[in-house]
Order: structure tokens, then sequence, then C-alpha cells
């Protein structure tokens, strides 16, 4: 097993329209939203992707895993693995999966009791989604258990 480097982690949701964006701080102890990136659009998200993790200084990128319920691989699934191994490519840090299943519902559900409506909303939850992912990813780590 290579030897982690500490440091940041940028975490991603990887959605039709948008990447969910979220990252840690130094000590990967708190995840927090950054933002989105746009898919599909100039410079394209790969690049956006790696422009976030020089600016941000990032040594590790979890990428979200949507598992069936049954815990096994549907086509969104394969299209995240797909993902991962471009940004594999793409990228001079690991790139890890974590399960993402019921972070977007958790994501609504949160923003929804935090009183934000309609397109307030829709405009943080691939964010939140991200941060949820990559926060159970952070946790997963500290308690000892493997995410990866």
């Amino acid at each position: 097993m290579a030897v982690e480097v500490p440091g940041r982690v940028l975490g991603l949701d990887l959605g039709d329209v948008r990447i969910g964006v979220a990252i840690s701080d130094e000590a990967r102890r708190l995840a927090v939203p950054l933002g989105t990136v746009q898919v599909g659009r100039p410079p394209g998200e790969l690049k956006a992707i790696a422009a976030l993790v020089a600016e941000h200084g990032v040594t590790l990128v979890v990428l979200g895993l949507p598992l069936s319920l049954d815990g096994s691989h549907g086509p969104r699934a394969n299209h995240a693995e797909a993902f991962a191994e471009t940004l594999r490519t793409v990228l001079h840090v690991p790139v890890a999966m974590q399960d993402e299943r019921f972070t977007t519902v958790e994501a609504e559900r949160g923003l929804r009791g935090a009183g934000l409506k309609g397109q307030d909303r829709r405009s943080v939850v691939d964010a939140e989604a991200a941060r949820i992912a990559l926060q159970a990813w952070l946790d997963a780590r500290r308690s000892g258990a493997s995410a990866d």
C-alpha cells in the first residue's frame, strides 16, 4: 500500500449537469462545500478540477461512487469509475472512491431544513452532497475503517 501524503482532500459528486465540489482542511477533519464545476463547458470539467487541485494544494481526490441500493454497480457507478480513471491520468494526485448512496437526499433534506427554497437549494445541493460524501470518507479514515 502506498504511503498517504498529508494535505487537503477534494471531494467530487459527479452529476450530468454539475459536479459538486467540497474540500477538507489540512488536518483532514472537516469537509466544507466549495462549489460546482459545470459539465461540458469550456475549459472542460477535467481542466477545472485540475485547476482546483493546484489552487488549493490538494493531495488526494475522493470521487463519489453512486452504488445501487443493494451495493451493486449500475450504469452510474460504472460512469463514475470511468471518470475516476480519467482523473487518474490527468491529475498528479491519487483518486479514491467513496460510496455516496443517499448523499443528495441527505443534502436536500438538510438544505430544506435550513430554509433554502427552490433555485437557492438547487444551486448548492451538489456541493453539499460532495461535502457529505467527503466527510464520510474523512470520518472512516479517522476511525480506521477502509473507505476505498
